[in-house]
């Protein structure tokens, strides 16, 4: 159990810091119908917190079309090649969108409820070159939970809050049923990705040693319905990291009566949660 988590926290952290990891999120701007001057200046019409003072002109059509213009003088490259303008793809459906980069700074379109947004990375972001480490409850191996998996069909429908104030809906294949000090919990996933299962969950530690908003938890599929949840492997939100990120927030299904006292707790660089 331990080489299996030491891996599994040594992967985390790699992907925190890695150039496209959560530490380097440092903007997350709504895109209005027309054009609109993008840059680091406070003359912009979208105020950047990294890059040139003045990156060029972000346009989006009534049909969805976004497109940028890029300012004199601008050294960029779109999907790594130089470009003085260019179409930007989105994220919508799951694929990859158009990466734009001028220095060490990288944007790309998202659509979030609906609306396109822009989402800024920078690999020089104080966030990721000040990160502090992550620290952890003291490894409990009895927060290694043999669950019993209750299939549901129809799935249900859950719906998960998020901290732009949003709601999200999510079908839930199931539910994991477990008991710990005499009481019977019940946390409820949904698929992330076909082959695994992914928990936003709250405990009675939640806002106190750990984030209040709630931590995260993957696992596998259920196996002769049984499903493990090792809670030793809990993780906080990105929302923990960057106030950019548009984090679910833990529903109410998921909310547990007990103190899980396992898995990451608050980052200690964090200003919020």
């Amino acid at each position: 159990m331990t080489d299996d988590l030491d891996t599994a926290r040594a992967t985390r952290i790699a992907r925190l810091t890695a150039p496209d990891g959560w530490l380097t999120l440092v903007g997350f701007e709504r895109l209005s119908e027309g054009a609109s001057r993008v840059g680091a200046a406070a003359d912009n019409d979208i105020v950047l917190n990294a890059g040139p003072a003045h990156l060029g002109t972000i346009s989006l059509g009534a049909d969805g079309t976004t497109t940028i213009d890029f300012a004199p003088g601008v050294d960029a490259r779109v999907d790594g090649a130089p470009a003085v303008s260019a179409a930007l793809h989105d994220d919508a459906g799951g694929r990859s969108p158009t990466e734009v980069a001028v220095g060490s700074v990288r944007l790309i379109v998202i659509v979030r409820d609906g609306r396109k947004a822009l989402r800024v990375r920078d690999e020089a972001a104080p966030t990721r070159t000040g990160f502090k480490g992550l620290a952890y409850f003291p490894v409990d191996a009895s927060w290694r939970v043999v669950a019993d998996w209750v299939p549901f069909d129809p799935p249900y429908e859950l719906e998960l809050g998020t901290v732009i104030g949003t709601i999200e809906k999510e079908f839930v294949p199931g539910k994991a049923v477990f008991t710990r000090d005499g009481k019977t919990h019940e946390l409820y996933p949904y698929h992330e990705t076909p082959d695994a299962l992914f928990f936003v969950f709250g405990d009675l530690t939640s806002g106190k040693e750990t984030y209040g908003a709630g931590r995260f938890l993957d696992t596998g599929l259920p196996e002769n319905g049984k499903l493990v949840l090792d809670f030793n492997e809990a993780r906080n939100p990105p929302c923990v990291f960057t106030p950019y990120a548009t984090c679910q927030l833990a529903p109410p299904e998921n909310r547990l009566d007990v103190r899980v006292e396992a898995g990451e707790v608050k980052y200690a660089a964090a200003s919020h949660g």
